[in-house]
């Protein structure tokens, strides 16, 4: 068992019941085979537990846990409300005591605890964001896209999309309440959408879906309690000749930390960087087209030798050999139907 992956991904449910699909992963080949399916309504985003035993989800009612099984299949272990509308992202802290769940329509944070088992118990904390955007189309109000953990467990990060900047919360880890100790501005109309740490925890980048550019921070903590965010690079996650309209989705580290990945909606591509690990700077490898329609999700497989995008508004997954080296992308395999992906994660089976 040892090496062996299974990936799931997260899908709209409007005209199907299985909003979470189960491949094994053929590594060699760069394919998927279909292994299964939950039965989960919109399942629009979903993340593993720092254990790696659990894997959470949203759904229209709010959350729900499930148990992994040594072969990857999914077990339903706990559901609960978040006392507000569907999420949209959700994560859990270090020590996976705590579950955090953006709300994309309400502009909201939710704080929910998690016993010994993994299992959601309830809510902690609700926090409300409140201001008026800069992006028309989004009706100048905030959207929280995003809630991830400092790796150091002591700040929660809430991208907010239409208020252009990232909340930061200190975490009290006996009661679960947020508390808010500063705000990393964004350009206005960039709209913050996705972000990741680096593997030692040093730079965070920020994904921009309506300037389609990541920003890049440096992170470090000036004295207990004050976390000090530096811009040290911005970089763009198209070519200079691209399709108008576009808008980057989400954000991928591949498993070492090399690479960093992104896609674009509506020039519907991929972009590949070189992560620096000493300066935490992105240098671009490639930005190459996906065979599919609007990528809400692109993904290296764990060995970095091949990649999936998940294509939503044609429905399907496609699966290219990637050569870093000389820059490309290659078919390598028939294109999988699948209804509305949005979200995927690779799972070691044994871990």
């Amino acid at each position: 068992m040892a090496g062996k992956y299974v990936a799931y991904v997260s899908c709209y449910t409007t005209t199907q019941k299985d909003g979470i699909k189960i491949f094994d992963v053929d590594e060699k080949n760069g394919k998927f085979i279909s292994k299964g399916e939950v039965a989960i309504s919109n399942s629009s985003y979903i993340t593993l537990s720092h254990s790696r035993k659990m894997l959470y989800s949203i759904t229209d009612f709010g959350v729900e846990s499930y148990f992994i099984g040594k072969d990857g299949s999914l077990e339903l272990t706990s559901a609960a409300a978040i006392n507000g509308m569907r999420g949209c992202y959700l994560s859990t802290d270090y020590e996976d005591k705590f579950l955090f769940v953006a709300g994309y329509h309400d502009g909201k944070i939710t704080v929910l605890n998690l016993d010994k088992d993994g299992k959601i118990i309830g809510i902690t904390d609700e926090i409300y964001h409140k201001g008026i955007g800069s992006i028309a189309d989004r009706s100048f109000r905030p959207h929280v896209n995003c809630v991830k953990m400092t790796r150091d467990n002591k700040y929660l990060l809430a991208a907010d999309l239409g208020l252009d900047h990232i909340k930061v919360y200190s975490l009290n880890h006996n009661t679960g309440k947020l508390k808010m100790v500063d705000i990393i501005h964004s350009e206005q109309y960039s709209g913050p959408r996705h972000m990741k740490l680096s593997k030692d925890g040093k730079y965070l980048y920020i994904v921009h879906e309506v300037k389609n550019n990541i920003d890049v921070y440096e992170y470090n903590e000036k004295s207990e309690g004050d976390p000090e965010f530096n811009k040290i690079q911005t970089i763009s996650t198209l070519n200079d000749y691209h399709a108008g309209d576009s808008a980057a989705s989400a954000l991928k580290l591949s498993m070492d930390g090399k690479y960093l990945i992104s896609s674009n909606a509506g020039d519907n591509s991929v972009i590949a960087y070189n992560v620096d690990k000493k300066t935490g700077e992105l240098s671009k490898i490639m930005c190459l087209p996906i065979s599919g329609s609007y990528p809400k999700d692109a993904a290296l497989f764990p060995d970095n030798k091949h990649l999936v995008s998940l294509n939503h508004e044609n429905d399907t997954m496609t699966f290219f050999t990637t050569d870093f080296q000389n820059g490309t992308l290659v078919m390598n395999t028939k294109e999988i139907s699948i209804q509305k992906p949005n979200c995927i994660i690779f799972k070691k089976l044994g871990e």
